[in-house]
């Protein structure tokens, strides 16, 4: 059993119970354990303490209505076959996230974005390069691949982009994922401060722009915050 591992998923869920909540936040959290406002902030961003105490854990998870499986167990991760050593996958568990790739490109049914498509492959990024711009877990983060040359030349067909999920609203300009009928299109949404409605545009400028488009009737699937692209 591999403990380290377990403890970096167990802070990695309760962050995103945290997050995820309407009501709770790290300090709250904190008070319902009995503790001081900055000690959960602590235990999920620096492992600090290393681990929770039973009875702070059966706190948490009345508090949030779930059963200790939604944490998994130490046996979920066996220490037999392992090419790396306990020290060095401890030590990139810690720096990097691991995102799924899904086999999506042009086409998805309901649900949300990921529902149902199969995980080809994950991809690592930086845990310190994905917090400079979110703060989304693995679980809030897709790869996907683009389709077609409306977004040329910023995205070109095949390339990889990186998807923050949490971002479902239109607060800033940029490029997201957005679901059209049972189509899902890649567009730059740009937001007018005045009349608080959007534009959606391709890059390619043979493709038609919609504008004057309403935020509340758009089904925002999440932001770009990267792309990959083989040469």
């Amino acid at each position: 059993m591999d403990y380290n591992r377990y403890y970096i998923r167990f802070r990695q869920k309760l962050d995103h119970l945290i997050r995820t909540s309407n009501h709770d936040d790290y300090a709250s959290l904190s008070a319902l354990i009995g503790k001081n406002h900055a000690y959960m902030q602590q235990f999920i961003k620096r492992g600090v303490p290393k681990c929770l105490k039973d009875e702070d854990t059966e706190k948490i998870i009345k508090h949030f209505n779930i059963t200790m499986d939604y944490f998994g167990s130490p046996d979920d991760f066996s220490n037999v076959g392992r090419g790396f050593s306990d020290s060095q996958t401890s030590n990139f568990e810690e720096e990097y996230i691991r995102v799924n790739v899904y086999e999506i490109e042009a086409a998805a049914g309901a649900g949300s974005m990921v529902d149902n498509n199969e995980i080809s492959n994950k991809l690592a990024f930086k845990k310190s390069w994905i917090r400079s711009s979110s703060n989304a877990t693995a679980d809030d983060l897709a790869v996907i691949t683009v389709s077609g040359d409306s977004m040329n030349p910023t995205l070109y067909d095949g390339d990889r982009i990186l998807v923050d999920m949490t971002q479902t609203s239109i607060k800033n300009d940029g490029i997201y994922v957005l679901r059209n009928d049972d189509m899902i299109l890649v567009k730059r949404i740009s937001l007018n401060p005045v009349t608080k409605l959007c534009t959606i545009k391709s890059d390619n400028s043979f493709y038609e722009s919609w504008e004057g488009c309403k935020t509340t009737d758009l089904d925002i699937l999440g932001r770009v915050i990267w792309m990959g692209r083989n040469i």
